[in-house]
């Protein structure tokens, strides 16, 4: 069996902590490990490192680095096309790369689920491997325990026959993609519905067979071989395996997961998986919260103090605020959309930017300039580049920086600083064994960060 997680996804529904430029898999939000991370260590519990496949794109690849060291196969996506054509890669890939056959399963799993506990998601695992070399394609069912919007619902039928242990396995017969909330609390007291975990388990064979009779589009692809497949790969239709296979697809079954799952999609469900007080309010940082109850408080840099509120959502970072009722939570999508068409930059990026070598933090920005905290970790570099409108001033406010500008290379050393004049390719790189900071004052015309022209870059960027 391999293990292939789906890590290319920009989520925003949890902004505006998780944004496109750093969403929510690589966040530690729920304890001290990502919620990436979480998901490697769960499958690692069920296959070895070399059958781990890790799917995302090339603006997170770093972060997946971060997050996971050195990892043997990471699949990087030329654009988003959503996860029906991100499979298809996956399955493309472990057919050329690993010598897979027709029979060899892939359990597919999201980066940025709660699953507790790890022992028993291992034994459905297995479980659901055993099933798919069968020929079916096994999806985890969690029993709702309200009606929610948020998910799609998968109706069990009859029990699969001769299946031995495996005969709590249900075939599915029918597939809803998020149900208004009529429809879900009409699922929700029926009881034979299941709310669809995204996660599955299929053989190669059986997923190529399905795809070719359902989505032709992606299906008549499989031919080509990786390097062509990546080449035409935005030629696929942006559609989810959902809708591309699994609504479609007569060999789905349902197998009912017998553990704690939560996939993190929202406020409200980070609310009901964190340790509440006596109150039952959730608070990180500097929160003083009078006569609060049901509440959800996250600060960042501020003091954040309530009174006599209740069922509330408060989310702070350095350049945004979100209050909203609990219960509400879905709509954060809608702020995302807003921001976005008005162009506004905190929907997308958030003021601390993470970058192979290190991270940058804006501290202002106006006309004609901007100041930055730069840190680099230890051992790392910045790019060989210049800027055509800018000029830079760097002063070292903590370790020791090797700063090459033209054709001189100098070190510089806390309270010192040097002048990179516009047109100069210019690098800065931490020889040390401490983090180097330093305060970046840019000046010129044009500011922008898309005015860099790398000329040697050790990250291959």
């Amino acid at each position: 069996m391999k293990a292939m997680i789906l890590a290319g996804g920009g989520g925003t529904r949890l902004w505006p902590l998780s944004r496109k430029n750093y969403p929510k898999q690589f966040l530690k939000i729920y304890n001290e490990r990502s919620l990436l991370r979480q998901t490697a260590d769960r499958l690692l519990r069920v296959v070895p490192p070399e059958d781990l496949i890790v799917m995302s794109n090339n603006a997170y690849r770093f972060y997946v680095k971060t997050e996971l060291g050195e990892v043997p196969h990471m699949i990087l996506e030329p654009e988003c096309r959503n996860t029906a054509p991100a499979i298809a890669l996956g399955m493309k890939y472990c057919r050329e790369k690993l010598g897979c056959t027709d029979e060899e399963v892939i359990f597919l799993s999201p980066s940025d689920h709660v699953i507790k506990p790890d022992d028993r998601f291992a034994h459905s695992m297995r479980k659901a491997g055993e099933v798919a070399r069968r020929g079916h394609i096994v999806t985890f069912g969690v029993k709702p325990d309200k009606p929610e919007t948020g998910y799609g619902y998968l109706k069990g039928g009859t029990l699969l026959e001769d299946m031995g242990e495996d005969s709590l396995c249900l075939r599915v017969e029918q597939f809803t993609e998020k149900p208004d909330s009529a429809v879900a609390e009409r699922y929700f007291r029926d009881g034979s519905y299941f709310w669809n975990s995204g996660m599955f388990a299929f053989s190669i064979g059986t997923m190529e067979e399905e795809m070719r009779r359902h989505v032709p589009e992606i299906g008549g692809m499989l031919d080509l071989d990786y390097e062509d497949l990546l080449e035409r790969f935005e030629r696929m239709p942006d559609i989810s395996i959902d809708y591309a296979v699994v609504e479609r697809s007569d060999r789905v079954v349902v197998l009912p997961f017998d553990a704690y799952w939560n996939d993190i999609g929202s406020w409200d469900s980070l609310y009901e998986v964190m340790e509440k007080d006596g109150n039952g309010n959730v608070t990180s940082g500097d929160v003083l919260a009078l006569e609060t109850r049901g509440s959800l408080i996250l600060g960042s840099k501020r003091q954040i103090s309530t009174i006599g509120i209740e069922d509330c959502l408060i989310v702070e970072t350095s350049d945004a605020l979100l209050v909203a009722k609990r219960g509400n939570a879905q709509k954060v999508k809608e702020v995302v959309t807003t921001l976005r068409r008005n162009t506004r930059t905190e929907a997308e990026e958030h003021v601390t930017t993470h970058r192979p070598w290190g991270t940058y933090t804006v501290l202002e920005n106006g006309p004609r300039y901007k100041i930055k905290r730069i840190m680099v970790k230890p051992g790392e570099q910045l790019s060989l580049q210049m800027h055509y409108h800018r000029s830079e001033h760097w002063v070292v406010v903590r370790g020791t920086a090797k700063v090459t500008i033209g054709d001189t290379e100098v070190f510089v050393h806390e309270n010192e600083s040097a002048y990179v004049p516009k047109s100069t390719l210019h690098r800065l790189e931490n020889p040390g064994k401490v983090p180097l900071e330093i305060i970046e004052v840019q000046n010129g015309e044009y500011v922008g960060e898309d005015d860099i022209v790398r000329v040697k870059d050790v990250y291959g960027r």
